[in-house]
């Protein structure tokens, strides 16, 4: 059987989450690894919750939303840059590669390119193989 990872979005409501639904509207084909979580602005995806996802059993994560400057909460995408580049530096420590933790800027209007990054990022994580904490960790 082959491994189909499993992958955690945190996706901005107003950028991101619009992108994933006109790829749906617009009928795009992308993986279907991926559960998407609707956040209002990316500045508000507290590390705990990346964290807990993996230990939970996800095989990646992603957090994604407005552009640099673009952001309707005027600097929420700033903070989640700072975030994510902090817990790719701590996520060895829990035994995870920072390679499953990704970061993208996908606006409303880029539906093709939320659709392109899931099959990315998908065929990424089958590489890698399942995440070598899942399963072991005790909460």
């Amino acid at each position: 059987m082959d491994f189909e990872p499993t992958i955690i979005a945190f996706v901005c409501n107003w950028c991101t989450y619009t992108a994933a639904d006109l790829a749906g509207t617009s009928r795009l084909i992308y993986p279907a690894n991926i559960r998407l979580i609707r956040v209002m602005c990316t500045g508000m995806v507290d590390p705990k919750y990346v964290i807990k996802a993996f230990l939970e059993g996800a095989d990646a994560v992603l957090v994604s939303g407005c552009h640099p400057g673009d952001c309707h909460y005027i600097n929420g995408n700033y903070k989640a840059r700072r975030r994510i580049k902090l817990l790719k530096e701590i996520l060895p420590q829990f035994g995870f590669e920072p390679e499953r933790l990704k970061l993208t800027w996908i606006g409303a209007s880029d539906g093709i390119r939320f659709a392109d990054t899931i099959t990315e990022m998908v065929s990424e994580i089958r590489a890698l193989g399942p995440s070598q904490v899942r399963g072991k960790m005790v909460l």
